[in-house]
């Protein structure tokens, strides 16, 4: 079931389970908020167990480019396109997101980004590879975040 993210209205459905549930329902609706404000895209999430395809895509390119599989079970997905940009999301219980923005015209704007619920610890498999910048917001506290750019085409 589709369900669209409410950044007015902060609300913790789909993500009960995570531990740390409030923190991870403020990065996803920091998430609706960031696309409807540039883009007028309504952010909508879908249960893990409906997106296998979108989770299955990730893990590919997490696993192709940094040799990275996360041991976190995935809550809910997110894939759309906003102009030239094919986006998708990956919202796990223990509170991370990752995303992946791929540029369909441009190789060189083709990224994967990770970014930490405030309370939650770096993930094991991201310890000591990546450096995290901290960003405040309103929304989700502190949030933590890195990336990496894709070589490869996916």
């Amino acid at each position: 079931m589709t369900y669209v993210v409410d950044f007015k209205n902060v609300s913790t459905v789909g993500l009960e389970s995570s531990p740390v549930v409030d923190a991870l329902a403020g990065l996803r609706a920091n998430e609706a908020r960031y696309f409807m404000n540039k883009y007028k895209h309504e952010f909508t999430v879908v249960p893990a167990c409906e997106s296998q395809d979108t989770i299955a895509y990730v893990n590919h390119i997490l696993k192709e480019e940094r040799n990275i599989e996360f041991a976190a079970k995935p809550l809910e997905t997110s894939r759309f396109q906003v102009e030239n940009i094919k986006w998708a999301f990956v919202f796990f219980e223990d509170g991370l997101e990752v995303n992946v923005m791929y540029n369909v015209d441009d190789p060189k704007k083709r990224a994967v980004g990770f970014k930490l619920s405030e309370g939650m610890e770096v993930p094991k498999e991201l310890e000591g590879k990546f450096k995290f910048a901290r960003q405040k917001s309103k929304l989700a506290g502190t949030i933590r975040g890195s990336f990496f750019v894709i070589k490869g085409q996916y």
